[in-house]
């Protein structure tokens, strides 16, 4: 299915504007990020308790933080005001965030949990069991395991993606291929920084998903430009690396467009659980398709040769 036929767009000098734009997306992103001493983690990597329940009328934060201010457990006080606590999906369902704390009372969930009834008892579901929607623990080792697992997951694949491209095409295509990962995640990670995201382990397995698509948009696109680069040998480097984005370029719009469609679906209907999964992802194709274009095939003609 061809959507774009015999398409003659000059991508290659008309970069200036994409540099531009790519480099301002990089900057904001990586500004949010100093400014904000690094990304957002969530519980996975921070550890903690994570606690969400539902009500059954809208919940003032501000109330139920005031509320939170002066609280005994076991004969213990602790202020939890400063906690993280913020609606998800509507406002009735809240979630609470807790550090860890040094001398936590035995049962320290299900108290916090009876806490939170009794401060607006006439809001509880009629079943008890609906109150409570998900309970998370995490320790401050197992949450230090998981960032450095997750930082060595994205550093393994983009090794292995190095390799690969390097003995199935050349080194100076991998080099093409690594830049357009690093951009999309970058700009992806910047995105979540500014919007305030948190970065759990379902995003860093979206982030490895948008190195995957990019990769594999990015390869189709190679592998035109490797083929033309054999018959089309009297012709510039930039000629054909704009004729191969051409050919390829029905084929590119309509897989990110049939990817955008799913991961729009999971973003809006598929609840809160995967919300910020699904939002990375739709973030990762778009900037993926937009790299493997302007970003990708342009390190490649920059780094051939000179005659």
């Amino acid at each position: 299915m061809q959507i774009i036929k015999d398409s003659k767009i000059d991508f290659m000098n008309n970069s200036r504007f994409t540099i531009l734009l790519s480099g301002a997306l990089i900057l904001a992103g990586i500004f949010s990020l100093i400014i904000n001493n690094g990304p957002k983690l969530s519980i996975d990597f921070k550890g903690g308790t994570l606690i969400a329940v539902q009500y059954t009328k809208p919940i003032n934060i501000n109330d139920l933080r005031s509320q939170l201010k002066n609280v005994n457990i076991n004969g213990q006080s602790f202020d939890f005001s400063t906690s993280e606590i913020k609606h998800f999906g509507d406002n009735s369902n809240v979630s609470v965030r807790i550090a860890n704390l040094e001398n936590e009372p035995e049962k320290f969930s299900q108290n916090f949990i009876d806490i939170l009834k009794n401060i607006y008892p006439d809001a509880l579901p009629e079943d008890k069991d609906d109150f409570i929607l998900s309970i998370d623990k995490v320790s401050p080792k197992v949450g230090s395991e998981l960032s450095g697992k997750a930082i060595m997951a994205i550093i393994y694949a983009i090794t292995l993606i190095l390799i690969y491209i390097s003995f199935r095409f050349e080194f100076t295509y991998a080099i093409g291929a690594i830049a357009a990962i690093a951009h999309d995640v970058i700009i992806t990670l910047g995105v979540f920084s500014i919007l305030g995201y948190e970065i759990s382990l379902s995003v860093i397995a979206a982030f490895l998903t948008i190195v995957g698509y990019s990769l594999n948009d990015t390869i189709v696109i190679f592998d035109r430009i490797r083929e033309n680069m054999k018959a089309l040998k009297r012709e510039s480097v930039v000629s054909i690396v704009n004729k191969s984005i051409n050919e390829s370029l029905s084929r590119t719009i309509v897989t990110s467009l049939t990817t955008l469609f799913v991961v729009l679906t999971l973003y809006f209907f598929g609840g809160e659980v995967i919300h910020y999964f699904s939002f990375a992802l739709i973030v990762g194709v778009l900037v993926g398709t937009y790299s493997s274009i302007f970003v990708a095939s342009l390190i490649v003609v920059y780094m051939q040769p000179k005659a």
